[in-house]
């Protein structure tokens, strides 16, 4: 009797160890994942890049015409402003609502240097960044 029992003891303590072993090598789930969701609005489909632009914001947007101007000054102040040019005309935008905004000069040019800098244009003057406000107010934010 005392034989059998060790051996029961021995096969428990053995599956245990093989149970354990095998959930070190288990995929855990991430938090964020097994976290439930809370939100209860449907998810909307991705929007086109002229349909977000054309949505009122506040922030005035540059028709054809006027991003084509933007971009040519933009260009001319460093060409690689306008290496995404969708991007180029979201920075520009962000600069136009500081204008709008009543911020000072000295504000708008050090927002819109940050703004453009880095990526395929890692620094910028203040000189390029007072040109970048100045083809921003040109194109289409006066």
């Amino acid at each position: 009797m005392q034989r059998k029992t060790k051996i029961w003891i021995i096969a428990v303590v053995g599956l245990l160890a093989f149970g354990g072993l095998l959930s070190l090598f288990e995929d855990k789930p991430d938090k964020a994942e097994a976290e439930p969701k809370t939100t209860t609005t449907p998810a909307k489909p991705a929007e086109k890049p002229s349909e977000a632009a054309s949505k009122p914001s506040g922030i005035p947007s540059p028709d054809t015409t006027q991003t084509a101007a933007l971009i040519r000054a933009l260009r001319t102040v460093e060409p690689g402003l306008v290496a995404k040019e969708d991007r180029a005309v979201s920075r520009s935008r962000d600069v136009c609502s500081d204008i709008k905004g009543g911020k000072d000069d000295a504000t708008v040019q050090k927002n819109a240097r940050a703004r453009f800098e880095g990526g395929t244009v890692p620094s910028l003057t203040d000189d390029q960044a007072a040109q970048i406000v100045t083809a921003v107010r040109s194109s289409f934010c006066s």
